[in-house]
């Protein structure tokens, strides 16, 4: 009897681009939803409604409050915007947040990671951080119905509005009237639709399983960066005039990324960096388990984005407003 499928259910990261979209889907579902934070009084003002409580990886002590009487646990923490040593910071977050999982009595957790570099290849700092993370909450050593079973959930660049990949991106179509083309621009990846990440999320939750697991979970066409980028620059109404340049590194392309894009450069630079291998999944099996086979295909997915990034519109404001607040304040 999974019991634990009634009591409350946890959301970290809930001011985040993830967070925000999965929130009110769990609440359609009829779910008691405690939502982490570093600061509840100021996540309450700006999202009235929500139970808030005090949640902050970096101060263990917070996490058994935060975690008493859930059932399942969403573990929506990164903390690439925080600079160098990240990786390390997300290692003991994760330790962390485990231990105070078993020790609240949670019996899943569903985690949001990425993409294993194919063909065996080596991992950029960030994608290597979040599949230890994925380790790390996989590991659970408790015995029997005590045991927390985490499941991880692996996709590569999520397209919506707030995303950083998307924004970088957008920006990148959106500003350049001609584009060096480095070889790593022919990596491929499977983006996914923000709509079917939140469905993803959803049915990890209740997802019939004895151990933990992890998952791909690819949109349904298989692109290189080249073709995201033209795809996007034809939304937008542009011309993408492209002039190939094999030698020039992910990180030596990065740092012109300052002058034509919003997002963070020091988040650019990881993100870039993580696009000198085909991130491409395993199989798709996840989404017949979730009954969930039909996904959104790219070219609707940047549509969506893209108009809901329209200046003036309402979910760009309250997006924007949302990712510059939690990039500073790392709520």
């Amino acid at each position: 009897m999974q019991d634990w499928l009634e009591k409350p259910v946890f959301l970290s990261g809930a001011t985040g681009f993830i967070g925000a979209s999965l929130y009110p889907k769990l609440v359609e579902e009829g779910l008691e939803v405690r939502c982490g934070t570093r600061n509840p009084q100021r996540a309450a003002h700006r999202m009235p409604g929500c139970d808030w409580v005090e949640f902050d990886v970096e101060r263990p002590e917070t996490l058994a409050a935060a975690l008493e009487g859930c059932g399942s646990a969403y573990y929506l923490v990164h903390q690439m915007q925080t600079g160098e040593g990240y990786r390390e910071r997300e290692v003991q977050a994760a330790k962390a947040f485990l231990k105070a999982a078993e020790d609240a009595g949670v019996r899943r957790v569903v985690y949001l990671g990425g993409v294993e570099p194919s063909d065996n290849a080596e991992p950029s700092e960030h994608l290597a951080s979040r599949l230890q993370t994925g380790r790390i909450l996989r590991s659970s050593h408790l015995d029997g119905d005590k045991k927390v079973v985490t499941v991880e959930l692996r996709a590569s660049m999520i397209v919506g509005a707030g995303s950083a990949s998307w924004k970088m991106v957008r920006d990148l179509a959106a500003r350049l009237p001609m584009m060096v083309l480095p070889s790593w621009t022919q990596s491929r990846s499977q983006p996914v639709f923000i709509d079917d990440v939140v469905s993803a999320l959803v049915g990890a939750r209740g997802l019939k399983l004895d151990d933990s697991a992890w998952f791909d979970i690819p949109g349904p066409q298989t692109l290189t960066a080249e073709e995201i980028l033209r795809q996007v620059a034809h939304i937008l109404g542009h011309d993408f005039v492209s002039l190939p340049v094999p030698m020039l590194s992910p990180r030596v392309s990065s740092y012109w990324l300052r002058f034509v894009t919003r997002c963070d450069i020091y988040m650019a630079r990881e993100l870039v960096d993580g696009l000198k291998t085909d991130l491409i999944a395993q199989d798709g099996r996840f989404w017949m388990f979730i009954n969930h086979p039909k996904r959104v295909p790219f070219e609707e997915a940047a549509r969506r984005a893209v108009q809901a990034s329209e200046p003036g519109s309402l979910l760009s404001r309250a997006y924007e407003g949302l990712v510059s607040k939690v990039s500073r304040s790392r709520i």
